[in-house]
């Protein structure tokens, strides 16, 4: 096995913080949680996390982009099914919704993350920047091929609504946000 082989497989140590820093960073808050608690609970030294995190910022900006590659692997299975633009959107708003409704949920992991981050020239701010360009265009084109008059303004109402679902799916009762979500795909591109 050639050195860049073994440089291209993913470190266990390096999976173990990112696993662990993603729990805790979603169920408590970025920053409630302390290096060193991620550090005993992924069960690695100091100077591992050190070697593959230089500064926590570095494991949240991390996080953030691992949980955009998970939505986006997800969006990019759903588009292998032969749906038309506007069940897609359907089926993307249904899964946002199901989230919702899911054990655990604690609204949206970008969301959350914003509130911590204020400045938006934060590297974690970029972060959640690209994962919210990339899902507004995802949504854009969509809704631009499904024929709707104005899709600028449909996507910016199911953003919207995706956004308003994600905090009261938390904040209230996620049943509700969970039913509003769904049916607003037919409502938005009726008109």
């Amino acid at each position: 096995m050639s050195a860049s082989q073994v440089s291209a497989r993913p470190s266990a140590a390096r999976e173990r913080l990112l696993t662990t820093a993603s729990r805790l960073f979603y169920k408590e808050g970025i920053h409630t949680v302390g290096i060193d608690r991620v550090i005993a609970e992924a069960g690695v030294t100091r100077a591992t996390f050190y070697r593959h995190f230089p500064a926590k910022q570095d494991l949240v900006v991390a996080y953030i982009q691992r949980r955009d590659e998970q939505i986006r692997s997800v969006v990019a299975e759903a588009f292998k099914l032969p749906l038309k633009p506007r069940e897609m959107l359907a089926l993307l708003m249904r899964g946002i919704a199901d989230e919702v409704c899911g054990t655990g949920f604690r609204g949206c992991p970008f969301i959350n993350a914003a509130a911590e981050y204020p400045d938006s020239d934060h590297p974690v701010r970029q972060a959640i920047r690209a994962h919210r360009d990339w899902f507004r265009q995802t949504i854009h084109n969509l809704v631009a091929a499904s024929g709707h008059p104005e899709p600028d303004r449909a996507t910016q109402l199911l953003v919207s609504f995706r956004d308003g679902a994600m905090a009261g799916g938390y904040l209230d009762d996620p049943q509700a946000a969970s039913d509003s979500l769904t049916s607003v795909v037919d409502m938005v591109l009726a008109g």
